[in-house]
């Protein structure tokens, strides 16, 4: 079965992130690192056993990578957007048969790419870029072994809601990746992620991505 994975916030910088994610959850990212060859590194906050929140955002340390980076952020718009202020910029699922759901969408569902993170690896399908209804619909992840679990924060992802003109295109999407109800889809003329969190103090918390 399907699951949300991990929540992504886009920044200009780790420690901009950083501090922005404190700032509404209460709670800073830490361990994190590079990713190699992809242009990218990241800190992470555990969102309980199997969910967390990662901050996302170019190295500098790096060259310039091969493939675009993930999430758009290479996109001249959205760095605009992220040097002013970070914010939610997608979702990644997690799924037991990548492989599988790879064959069964064919060209449409995306490449399937191999990523690592010092010693942690694993493959995405990440959907054709542009044709994934502005990050609506996730890159789908599977890894080799299962992560070590991160610290608690004390924080949790309460749901996810995706706001797009096109929703009954994400709905079924979003259903044949096996997480039609794992993300509410509600007609909008201007697409927004929203992500409902509950921090560790009971307060409520919601992210956008505008």
């Amino acid at each position: 079965m399907a699951e949300i994975d991990h929540i992504v916030i886009g920044a200009a910088t780790l420690e901009q992130g950083a501090a922005w994610v404190e700032r509404h959850l209460g709670a800073r990212p830490s361990s994190g690192g590079r990713h190699e060859g992809a242009g990218t590194h990241n800190l992470l906050l555990g969102l309980g056993p199997r969910c967390y929140l990662e901050v996302i955002a170019p190295d500098p340390s790096q060259p310039e990578p091969e493939h675009p980076r993930l999430f758009d952020l290479d996109d001249p718009a959205l760095r605009t957007q992220l040097a002013a202020e970070p914010r939610l910029i997608a979702y990644v699922a997690r799924t037991p048969a990548l492989g599988p759901l790879a064959d069964r969408l064919g060209p449409r569902g995306g490449e399937v790419r191999a990523m690592r993170r010092g010693r942690l690896s694993w493959r995405m399908l990440l959907p054709p870029q542009r044709q994934d209804l502005g990050n609506m619909i996730p890159p789908m992840i599977q890894w080799d072994e299962e992560p070590p679990r991160l610290p608690d924060s004390g924080v949790r992802l309460v749901s996810l809601e995706a706001e797009h003109p096109e929703a009954d295109a994400l709905r079924a999407a979003l259903a044949e990746r096996g997480l039609a109800d794992q993300v509410t889809v509600r007609f909008s003329p201007h697409p927004r992620l929203l992500a409902h969190l509950r921090r560790a103090d009971g307060a409520e918390a919601v992210l956008s991505s505008d």
